[in-house]
C-alpha cells in the first residue's frame, strides 16, 4: 500500500461508465464484454478517437476526485472491455480469423486464436499511466487482464497445452507490469474473474499463473475476483470457489466482491497476512447507497480481516451504471470511509 494513503483507503475496481457521446453504450449493453476487437462501439471518428478517449478519461478522473476517492483510475475509457484492450495488442494471434470459446453465461463467443507464441511487442498501457499520472496528484491504479483468464478467453491452436498458455500469457504480463510501475503507477491491479468461473481448472495451475505474473512486482499488486458484471451475471454463489488458493501467492491484496454476493466475511480469513480490497458497491441496481449501509457492509468484515491493510472498493467495474448512479455510489464510499476512520 503507498504511504502516504489514509487507513481505510477508497478506490473502484477499474472501470467507469463511458460517455454516451463516446461509445454506443446500448449496443455495449446488450451485448457480452467483446474479447476481440469492437471497433464498431465507438462513435468518434478513427481519426479523432484518441483525442476524445483523453477527454473522457479526464472526466472520469475528475468524477473520482470529486467523489473523494484516495486512489483513482483511468476509468477503463479507452477500453471496449476489461480484457480485450490488452489482450488484443500481443503478439501470436490471429484476430482476424477468430476462435470461440463458452463463456461464463455458458454462450459461444468468438475470442482471438492462440496461433505462435504469445509476445508482448510494446508495452501496451504505458502510456495509459502517464497520462493519468500527469492529471491528477492522488494515487494511481492501473488495471490489466490476468494471464489466467486471458488464457481461458483464448483459442490455442498453438501450445496445445493449457497450462503452457497461461505460462506465456503470465510472462508478457510481468513484463507489462514493470513497466506500468516504472511509468508511474502506485498500484497495479490484475484482473482475474476466471480463477472464480473455472475453479477446477485454476486449481491446477491458477496460483502459479498468478505467481509467475506478479512475482518481484515493484509495487503493490492487487488480484481481483468477481462474479463477473452484473449487468450480465445475474445470480451470486453463496461463496467464492477459488480464495484460499491465493494466499501463498506474491500478491499485495485480494480484491473480493461483498455487496451484491453477501459474502460471509469469515470466509476471507484464509487471507490473513493479506491486504484486502473489500467491495462493497452493490452494482445490480443503480440505487445509491447511503454512507451508513456502505459501511455497515465494511463493519461485518473487520474482525476477518487486518484491518490496517483494508482497503474500500466497488464490488466490480461500475462500467454499466449510468453516470450519475457512478458518482453517487462512489460519494457514499467515500463518506463511509470518511465515518469509519473516526471510529478506529
Amino acid at each position: 500500500m503507498p504511504a502516504h494513503l489514509p487507513p481505510l483507503p477508497t478506490m473502484v475496481v477499474g472501470s467507469l461508465p463511458q460517455p454516451d457521446w463516446l461509445i454506443d453504450r446500448e449496443r455495449l449493453g446488450h451485448q457480452f464484454p467483446p474479447r476481440v476487437r469492437a471497433r464498431e462501439l465507438w462513435r468518434i471518428p478513427p481519426q479523432f478517437l484518441q483525442e476524445a478517449q483523453d477527454d473522457a478519461t479526464l472526466v472520469a478522473v475528475r468524477a473520482q476526485e470529486e467523489a473523494g476517492l484516495d486512489v483513482v483510475t483511468d476509468g477503463e475509457i479507452r477500453r471496449e472491455s476489461y480484457s480485450n484492450h490488452f489482450a488484443t495488442a500481443l503478439g501470436g494471434l490471429d484476430l482476424d480469423h477468430p476462435g470461440t470459446v463458452r463463456n461464463r453465461s455458458g454462450v459461444e463467443i468468438p475470442v482471438p486464436r492462440v496461433v505462435g507464441e504469445i509476445r508482448r511487442p510494446s508495452p501496451v498501457q504505458v502510456d495509459d499511466v502517464r497520462f493519468l499520472r500527469a492529471h491528477t496528484h492522488r494515487a494511481v491504479k492501473i488495471t490489466v487482464p490476468g494471464p489466467f483468464t486471458m488464457a481461458q478467453q483464448a483459442q490455442d491452436e498453438h501450445y496445445r497445452d493449457d497450462r503452457a498458455l497461461a505460462m506465456a500469457y503470465a510472462d508478457v504480463v510481468r513484463e507489462e507490469i514493470a513497466d506500468l510501475f516504472a511509468a508511474g503507477a502506485d498500484i497495479v491491479q490484475v484482473d482475474e474473474p476466471w480463477l472464480q468461473a473455472r475453479p477446477e481448472v485454476a486449481r491446477r495451475y491458477g496460483a502459479e499463473a498468478v505467481t509467475r505474473a506478479v512475482a518481484d512486482a515493484a509495487g503493490p499488486v492487487h488480484v481481483h475476483l468477481c462474479f463477473g458484471y452484473a449487468a450480465m451475471v445475474s445470480q451470486r454463489p453463496a461463496g467464492y470457489s477459488f480464495l484460499p488458493e491465493l494466499a501463498d501467492t506474491p500478491a499485495d491484496t485480494i480484491s473480493v466482491e461483498t455487496a451484491q454476493s453477501r459474502l460471509d466475511p469469515a470466509a476471507l480469513r484464509p487471507l490473513r497476512g493479506k491486504g484486502i480490497a473489500l467491495g462493497v458497491l452493490d452494482l445490480s441496481t443503480p440505487e445509491v447507497e447511503t454512507p451508513e449501509t456502505v459501511a455497515d457492509r465494511v463493519r461485518r468484515a473487520l474482525d476477518h480481516v487486518d484491518v490496517d491493510r483494508l482497503v474500500l472498493s466497488s464490488d466490480c467495474g461500475l462500467k454499466y451504471l449510468p453516470r450519475a448512479s457512478a458518482a453517487g455510489k462512489m460519494r457514499a464510499l467515500a463518506q463511509a470511509a470518511a465515518s469509519l476512520r473516526a471510529g478506529l
